[in-house]
């Protein structure tokens, strides 16, 4: 079992609870409210524009400069496509980016990207990579399992176009590639004396990755 199969094991019911959530079912079948995965939609730019900024952290953080250039690789998937999604999907509802940029954080989104933030510059990079794990590599989790569900990707559902954005082999591709760098960088810094200490990090952002679903989910009225 490579290690991030170990974390999560160990965080075996947070990880469902995230993955599972009922935020993410809403969206498999399109019964999610619309005001429920805007207000997501529109925190989650937000959370993206500090998720940059941790991977211009881990560029800092980084010892090698393959590890440089795999945390560069992050940053552009972020800047240069993950937001392009946002914005035109924003777009449909008459937000501009600069409506997105204006909103006010919640207190969701400041307290998952404040931990990831801090702990990248408490740790190292293994530290801060086990931090943004769930946030990337869920995604292309939770993205495939919804793309396997029916009506997932018929004319009517209204959230296919994000399934087949985190489902569509680019970003598959951005996950597997983080998954094999913090799997390598575990290799080498992770002693069985930090296991624990990463650990939980890892359940600490994944509940926090939970939370903001909840944070949508309200918004709906559930």
């Amino acid at each position: 079992m490579n290690f991030f199969e170990r974390l999560k094991t160990e965080a075996s019911a947070e990880w469902k609870a995230y993955t599972e959530h009922p935020f993410t079912n809403g969206l498999a079948d399109g019964s999610l409210a619309e005001p429920a995965f805007r207000h997501y939609l529109v925190q989650d730019y937000l959370f993206l524009i500090e998720f940059a900024r941790a991977y211009a952290l881990a560029v800092y953080k980084s010892p090698k400069l393959a590890d440089m250039r795999e945390a560069a690789a992050g940053l552009s998937a972020i800047l240069d496509v993950e937001m392009d999604l946002h914005v035109k999907l924003c777009a449909s509802w008459g937000l501009s980016p600069g409506d997105l940029e204006q909103t006010a954080p919640a207190v969701e989104t400041l307290a998952y990207t404040r931990y990831v933030l801090d702990t990248g510059m408490r740790g190292d990079l293994l530290a801060l990579k086990v931090a943004l794990a769930p946030c990337v590599i869920g995604y292309a989790d939770i993205a495939t399992r919804l793309a396997s569900l029916p009506g997932a990707d018929v004319s009517t559902n209204p959230y296919r176009v994000w399934i087949a954005e985190y489902a569509g082999a680019p970003y598959q591709e951005v996950a597997a590639r983080a998954r094999a760098h913090l799997n390598s960088l575990a290799d080498l810094y992770a002693t069985p004396a930090r296991e624990a200490e990463l650990i939980a990090i890892f359940k600490e952002a994944t509940r926090l990755e939970a939370d903001f679903w909840d944070m949508g989910w309200r918004e709906g009225g559930r």
